[in-house]
């Protein structure tokens, strides 16, 4: 494989086809992702309190989905590893839902974007918060894993309706 050229995908033949994206230009890539961890009342109050058996709900959530962020490429196949300049993972309770609200900021400068990457932080943080407290829980549900928004890139701007 030459430089600057990656896998993009096998055909169902199994023939790869690769792409050289060292011919793309390098920019800022931004993605926003959200989800939410529907939970009852009480499990969330006792993510609220800190009062998990595992310890710090909130926080351990968000530093698993910073750290999957980095290792998309590791889990999906396909993706590149990027050197990533931002990420930032947000867990709001949410007594409306009753449960939390994650969402996931991921920045990069290069020639690829990062939506799995946002996508994946999310989904790695809910699936933590649901890891922390199943043991009181196990009806909890993991909804609404979306792409918000993502600029940069040859195919431009999206916003989620």
């Amino acid at each position: 494989m030459a430089q600057g050229t990656v896998l993009t995908h096998l055909d169902p033949s199994g023939q790869a086809n690769m792409v050289d994206v060292s011919a793309k230009p390098a920019t800022e890539r931004v993605a926003v992702a959200e989800g939410r961890v529907v939970m009852r009342p009480e499990t969330l109050a006792i993510v609220r309190a800190g009062e998990a058996k595992k310890g710090d709900v909130l926080g351990t959530a968000r530093l698993a989905g910073i750290m999957a962020s980095k290792k998309t490429h590791d889990l999906i196949p396909l993706c590149h590893p990027l050197l990533l300049t931002k990420v930032a993972v947000d867990i709001v309770p949410d007594d409306a839902l009753p449960g939390v609200r994650v969402s996931a900021i991921v920045k990069v400068s290069g020639q690829t974007g990062v939506e799995m990457e946002a996508l994946t932080a999310v989904s790695v943080a809910c699936l933590t918060v649901y890891d922390m407290v199943k043991a009181v829980d196990r009806g909890m549900r993991i909804e609404g894993i979306r792409l918000i928004e993502k600029s940069g890139g040859a195919s431009g701007p999206f916003q989620a309706d």
